[in-house]
């Protein structure tokens, strides 16, 4: 357990660093699966759509340091191939 004063400062501030950062991956993770489930309805248009609003979300977690800047563009560029090959 935290002893001094500012190590009791710190453990307050992780805490509130940990559920923003809770928060936005969950944020995420929600807005990945719209698009998995509209790849799996099979409509495009509504999968195109749920890229649309997914992309910035990812990229805004990256940049936040929720995860990692490669893995945003991993993750935003395996879900847009998946969306570009329902519409073909």
């Amino acid at each position: 357990m935290a002893n001094t004063t500012s190590a009791k400062k710190a453990t307050r501030k992780i805490a509130a660093r940990t559920a923003v950062n809770k928060a936005r991956r969950s944020r995420v993770r929600g807005f990945i699966r719209k698009v998995e489930e509209a790849i799996a309805s099979g409509d495009a248009t509504v999968a195109k759509d749920a890229l649309k609003a997914a992309q910035p979300e990812i990229q805004r977690a990256a940049t936040k340091g929720v995860v990692h800047a490669n893995t945003a563009s991993r993750k935003i560029s395996r879900l847009a191939a998946r969306v570009k090959a329902l519409a073909v």
